[in-house]
């Protein structure tokens, strides 16, 4: 069978990170491994940096099926390129898989797509391609069908980094380029109210021997680590860094991890520091207590403090996430800069508080969402789902970009970011803040 894997390019009015952020398909490196193992013949469309339309794609060659990923924010450009295949290739089969399709999969049907794939990716696609019968398989979607247990092929098959060779060069996670992704572990053993990905499943890690074989065949030097907590576990963690001194890797890593880790494991954040661990990822998301209780975090205010400072003191990059209320005024956003600005270099994304489709936070959010739930593009986490209590949105987003100017876009961390990093790496991500900050400015002007 010929199989196009595709990951679509976000819609124009979703404000996101992929401006100066664009980690590899890596679940679609992991499909093409698989299916060509199946003896398929596969390409790769990643339509974030390929120039080619996609149209000129599907008129260069006949496809039996047409497989697309992403995110709620590509929900309806997934619907209009599967629209698409059936007028160029009306033969050809549409399936949609990700995290979303996992979570909320009613959000993916509609008349042009197959099959939604709701569990066991990997493992549905290749039963799908290969020939058995949609209907008697459990992992595609359809109403009153109860999820299969779950079959995790990660460690049996490597993702195919080859079939991404031509985009490679322009992977990248913030200032780290040309950088590779991996996971170790799989969901989170805590589960905040309003967070989207530990709803896919239960934390399970890899074995590590596995993800040490995979690590010796990346070529890159940095790699991001994307398991939702790579923390979850300080004996885990030793293990690796043990496993890296015996096979000799060298890489420089990325990765995310929650400051009650990083507060009660001081020493273990110093091994990692001399051992390739260049940044971390920590979510904040408040410096207040009743926020952080209202989230389900199960970190203090002051856990957060003490943990963007362990990591700074030991020379990593701290990256963080902070969330703004509905009920924030000009006040709550003074009071952010200067809790921001008492770190020496506060890199952080700062977002509304968007009570995401599948979570907790969304089935309970007791005020107005104003956003229909139709119009995917702008549930991006950075446009205001709710109309703000104390403010005219224009004055919300406003605020916003003020916060991001006087802290991660000030002048001290414009600097830092120069000398710390070259300058191909600065003017990237620098044209990439600039594109985020006109769309916020359009906001302004006209909000959505």
């Amino acid at each position: 069978m010929n199989v196009l894997l595709v990951r679509v390019k976000p819609h124009p009015a979703s404000i996101n990170l992929q401006s100066f952020m664009v980690c590899e398909p890596l679940e679609l490196e992991y499909l093409y491994a698989a299916l060509t193992n199946h003896g398929h013949k596969v390409d790769v469309l990643d339509l974030i940096i390929d120039k080619r339309s996609f149209a000129s794609v599907l008129k260069s060659k006949p496809y039996n099926f047409v497989c697309f990923t992403g995110y709620i924010v590509h929900v309806g450009v997934i619907k209009k390129h599967a629209a698409l295949v059936k007028k160029l290739q009306p033969n050809a089969k549409t399936l949609v898989g990700g995290v979303h399709a996992e979570v909320v999969p009613t959000d993916f049907i509609d008349p042009s797509i197959d099959h939604i794939i709701w569990a066991n990716g990997i493992h549905t696609t290749c039963r799908i391609v290969d020939g058995c019968d949609p209907e008697s398989e459990a992992g595609i979607y359809a109403e009153g069908k109860t999820k299969p247990d779950i079959i995790r092929l990660e460690d049996e098959i490597f993702p195919d980094r080859k079939c991404t060779a031509r985009y490679r060069a322009r992977y990248n996670y913030i200032f780290h380029d040309r950088c590779a992704t991996i996971k170790t572990s799989f969901g989170c053993p805590f589960k905040c109210r309003f967070c989207f990905c530990t709803r896919v499943c239960d934390y399970a890690v890899r074995q590590l021997d596995r993800v040490m074989d995979e690590l010796e065949e990346i070529e890159e030097n940095n790699v991001f680590i994307v398991d939702d907590d790579f923390t979850a576990s300080d004996s885990r963690v030793r293990a690796f860094v043990a496993a890296l001194g015996e096979r000799g890797i060298k890489k420089h890593f990325i990765a995310f991890s929650r400051a009650d880790f990083i507060t009660a494991h001081p020493d273990t954040v110093e091994l990692l520091s001399k051992n390739g661990f260049d940044a971390f990822f920590i979510g904040i998301e408040s410096f207040r207590t009743g926020e952080l209780d209202r989230f389900d975090k199960r970190t203090t205010v002051e856990q957060n403090s003490a943990a963007v400072r362990i990591i700074e003191q030991n020379g990593m990059q701290c990256y963080s996430g902070l969330i703004v209320g509905e009920d924030w005024d000009k006040r709550d956003f003074n009071t952010l800069i200067e809790y921001l600005n008492s770190f020496d270099h506060p890199l952080v994304n700062i977002q509304p508080i968007t009570p995401m489709p599948g979570t907790p936070l969304f089935d309970e959010y007791p005020r107005k969402v104003i956003v229909p739930r139709e119009r995917y593009e702008l549930w991006d986490m950075a446009h205001a789902v709710f109309r703000p209590e104390k403010m005219s949105r224009r004055k919300y987003y406003y605020h916003i970009v003020r916060a991001y100017i006087k802290t991660s876009a000030n002048k001290k961390q414009r600097k830092f970011i120069l000398q710390r990093y070259d300058k191909s790496v600065y003017r990237r991500v620098w044209w990439g803040a600039a594109h985020v900050f006109f769309q916020y400015v359009k906001r302004i002007i006209s909000p959505q």
